[in-house]
């Protein structure tokens, strides 16, 4: 008998957006892609944390898609699926505001995620 045992991989998030994950109301994360991103793959975990805090949830990774930057991601993905609370606009600002130019210029991921009750 094989089993393989998920791989986890911890990422901190701004309190906005982890309680969008741990509401299930967001699906989509985005991240830029940094080397030690570019290996995940459907089926591994991530353990989102609130830096400082005991604060944490784990999601399941549906998919995950790289775009050249982050307009085409919010468009490929949708943007309610990025931050339902947010227009597409105001959410170009701030995921730009997280990561500058030249950390976009490395590539974008969509990371398809569900939470783990």
């Amino acid at each position: 008998m094989n089993s393989t045992t998920p791989r986890v991989q911890e990422l901190n998030l701004y309190r906005q957006y982890f309680d969008l994950v741990a509401a299930g109301t967001k699906t989509i994360e985005v991240r830029v892609k940094y080397p030690h991103l570019a290996d995940l793959a459907v089926g591994d975990i991530i353990r989102f944390r609130i830096k400082g805090t005991d604060a944490i949830c784990h999601v399941n990774i549906q998919r995950v898609t790289e775009y050249a930057d982050f307009e085409a991601l919010l468009d490929g993905e949708g943007a309610d699926n990025v931050n339902p609370t947010a227009t597409r606009d105001e959410q170009l600002v701030n995921i730009r505001n997280i990561y500058p130019p030249e950390k976009e210029a490395l590539g974008a991921l969509a990371i398809e995620i569900q939470l783990v009750h």
